[in-house]
């Protein structure tokens, strides 16, 4: 329970939402936080020990002892702060990318629509962090920044990162429970055309009439970018993607 506790401190901004929700989710969000923090305190050990070898060159160059590393003293502090900037890049680019996953496939977002529902206390406090990470990020690995400011862009990451987990933790298990019955049954009946409005084997007019119907069973349960109705055109008929 100590790791819970500590996550609470860090995590503050979770708390309502999470004791909302019901004993059986609060253990699936509760060990989706433990990956989480496992992959956080790599990538804390991680930062430690590059800034350890930026100050030892640092000393170096100023005349004291000799840099314990394989790069130049001159080069060390420069390219540790840059292996470090690249990894954190390299996690938001995955989260985000993880994140598209769903935004962007159709079908994936009528099985698991909380993950596009910033109504969902989770989703809205991933898309916070999101937003966040997103306004802290360098322009590149190469880009020159604070000590401070890459502190605080790798927290952000670390917060987006969990915040993900959790949001998808829960959106698995939400599904549609959050809809009607009529509601589900129209859910039920877009996922059945969509199969339809993709399958290659099924003539043109059948799939462009099943992407139609798709569109109509969504209207107004869930909102679907234009990015995704686009992916999804392509799908459908390259001539509806033009």
């Amino acid at each position: 329970m100590n790791a819970f506790w500590t996550f609470a401190g860090n995590y503050w901004w979770l708390a309502f939402p999470i004791l909302a929700m019901t004993s059986g989710a609060i253990g699936g969000v509760y060990k989706a936080m433990e990956k989480s923090a496992k992959r956080r305190h790599e990538r804390r050990m991680e930062t430690l020990r590059l800034k350890a070898e930026i100050k030892t060159a640092q000393i170096a160059a100023r005349g004291g002892a000799p840099a314990r590393t394989v790069l130049p003293a001159k080069s060390a502090p420069a390219a540790a702060s840059a292996q470090l900037l690249a990894r954190t890049l390299a996690e938001h680019d995955e989260i985000t990318a993880r994140w598209l996953d769903y935004e962007l496939d159709v079908a994936k977002l009528i099985a698991f629509p909380a993950m596009s529902d910033g109504r969902q206390p989770l989703t809205a406090a991933f898309l916070r962090a999101k937003k966040t990470a997103d306004a802290l990020r360098p322009a590149s690995a190469d880009t020159k920044i604070t000590e401070q400011q890459a502190a605080e862009y790798l927290d952000a990451v670390g917060d987006y990162a969990v915040a993900f987990e959790i949001a998808e933790k829960d959106a698995r298990r939400l599904r549609n429970s959050t809809f009607t019955e009529d509601e589900r049954k129209r859910l039920d009946r877009a996922q059945q055309l969509l199969k339809v409005a993709v399958d290659e084997s099924a003539t043109s007019a059948e799939r462009q009439a099943a992407y139609k119907r798709v569109r109509q069973e969504l209207d107004g349960l869930i909102s679907l970018s234009d990015e995704a109705v686009q992916v999804l055109e392509k799908k459908v008929a390259p001539e509806l993607g033009a």
